[in-house]
């Protein structure tokens, strides 16, 4: 790498202990950067604010650096006379006085209007050395393996700190004109015009459903939550398959990548063969068709096959290995919706040692948010709930159930319940008590008759929150023996509000 001139004689920390090896760095560049600072308080505002102390070379350097800058946040003036207080005899100066070096920074500046450019040098000679520093360690780690670690793990605790890298690396849009805002805004509204239902994002599928949310939008984290038993996985597989076959006029089908934690791929498979085929998935795993439903279960499986559905079975699954796997798929298939069943069974990040289970579940949900910020696509994400849902009269759940930690929610754009009453009331069957009458113990289970009956194939989605719009709730038809959530159809009105 070619270095900047500079008028400035020694080089007091210059890179103590890594003379063996040539590495990327650039110390004019690192004084020179330092005496504009030192000329003129006002250039570090103008620099890239990605730089930080220990992205400098010479640790000196990095110590003068971080000083400045906390002088200068405070309102003080940052120069040779008001930073060597913060210097002692004991500071590697290499026999030069602190503020005499100081001045000499001062001193040899060949062009402040150039500090920028140093900065970026800096920064980029700071990420070459990362990279060398990564590759060291799989060489290294490749060259030594250990009995308990596979080749697999090996390339993604690289791809995990390459990852880590460059989210480091991302600079970000910083403050944005709002013309140019409003110019994707109006593209926004413009791409829900054209749409046939309306929508901006991708299709659940669900009337209602579409009506209250809009569709799943690009870059939001949302997370369907619910009880065992209540639907989630069905309900989220419906979307999801939805969104990659769908042949809605004004819908466009995507390619869903299906990270399935809890359930095999091949169960997984056939939930959506049986919600497609219309036959019962206890029939089809136990081989109980007849000669018209084997058939109609070939012509489902014929028409379902070439879908860009793509499941992702393995457990214990850390977040680190998702956001390879699915930026990997993005940039070979193509990606529309990552959807996560379920975000519990999540590990944190690779090298993330959380001290408990909540800061276990805030890395994961923080993180689902990152990818779904980075991969621009919807992240949709199962979770369960707390036990408290139980214990009360009204089994409806709210945002104070989700489990383990609050910052699910925080993270969330939407977070949505699925609930079913029926679940609730096939459990509370009336029995006759000791001093109840035969006929108040036949009123009291026509009561329950009724209440089940009403019930029965229904199920209620309730969005708890959702940054874009209002909450409500909307009511589904839910066909338990296919695990089919479609429109109830007397479903002509708007979610209720909730």
């Amino acid at each position: 790498m070619a270095e900047e001139p500079s008028n400035i004689k020694s080089f007091p920390g210059a890179g103590t202990g890594q003379q063996s090896r040539r590495v990327p760095q650039n110390l004019p560049a690192e004084q020179n950067l330092l005496g504009a600072i030192l000329l003129d308080n006002n250039t570090i505002e103008r620099i890239d604010d990605r730089l930080q102390a220990d992205h400098f070379y010479d640790p000196l350097h990095g110590r003068i650096f971080s000083s400045m800058s906390r002088l200068i946040e405070r309102g003080q003036l940052a120069n040779p006379v008001t930073l060597k207080s913060f210097f002692s005899a004991e500071d590697d100066f290499t026999n030069i006085n602190a503020e005499e070096y100081l001045g000499e920074l001062a001193d040899g500046v060949i062009s402040i209007a150039q500090a920028p450019d140093y900065a970026t040098t800096i920064y980029e000679a700071h990420i070459r050395r990362e990279l060398i520093s990564i590759g060291d360690t799989v060489i290294y780690d490749a060259s030594h393996p250990d009995v308990d670690v596979p080749a697999s793990t090996q390339i993604e605790t690289a791809e995990a700190a390459l990852y880590r890298l460059a989210e480091t690396n991302q600079s970000g849009s910083g403050l944005r004109n709002f013309d140019s805002i409003i110019a994707a805004s109006i593209n926004q509204a413009d791409i829900a015009r054209k749409s046939d239902g309306n929508l901006s994002g991708t299709s659940t599928g669900l009337t209602d459903l579409n009506n209250l949310l809009g569709g799943l939008h690009r870059s939001d984290l949302i997370i369907l939550a619910g009880r065992p038993a209540m639907g989630k996985t069905a309900l989220a597989t419906n979307m999801a398959f939805h969104a990659a076959t769908t042949t809605r006029t004004g819908e466009m089908a995507a390619p869903v990548a299906f990270f399935s934690l809890e359930m095999a791929a091949e169960q997984l498979g056939t939930r959506i063969l049986s919600e497609r085929a219309q036959i019962a998935s206890e029939q089809i795993r136990g081989g109980k068709l007849n000669g018209e439903e084997f058939d109609r279960l070939i012509t489902a499986s014929n028409n379902i096959s070439a879908a860009p559905f793509f499941i992702d079975d393995t457990p214990s699954l850390s977040v680190s290995q998702l956001a390879s796997r699915a930026r990997r798929m993005k940039r070979k298939e193509g990606l529309g919706l990552i959807v996560v069943d379920y975000l519990q069974l999540l590990t944190p990040q690779l090298g993330v040692r959380a001290e408990n289970r909540v800061q276990e579940i805030s890395n994961i949900s923080r993180s689902l948010k990152a990818i779904a910020k980075e991969l621009d696509v919807p992240v949709l994400a199962l979770s369960q709930l707390s036990r408290a849902v139980e214990q009360r009269e009204d089994k409806r759940p709210n945002l104070a159930d989700l489990r383990e930690s609050g910052s699910i929610e925080q993270d969330a754009d939407v977070v949505m319940f699925v609930y079913r009453e029926e679940y609730y009331l096939s459990k509370r069957e009336p029995e006759q008590g000791v001093r109840d009458t035969m006929e108040d113990y036949n009123a009291k289970h026509e009561i329950w008759l009724q209440r089940m009956q009403s019930t029965e194939n229904k199920a209620e989605v309730i969005v708890g929150k959702q940054r874009h719009g209002p909450i409500g709730s909307v009511n589904l038809h839910f066909e338990k023996q296919f695990t089919h959530f479609s429109d109830l159809k007397d479903s002509t009105h708007m979610p209720d509000a909730f």
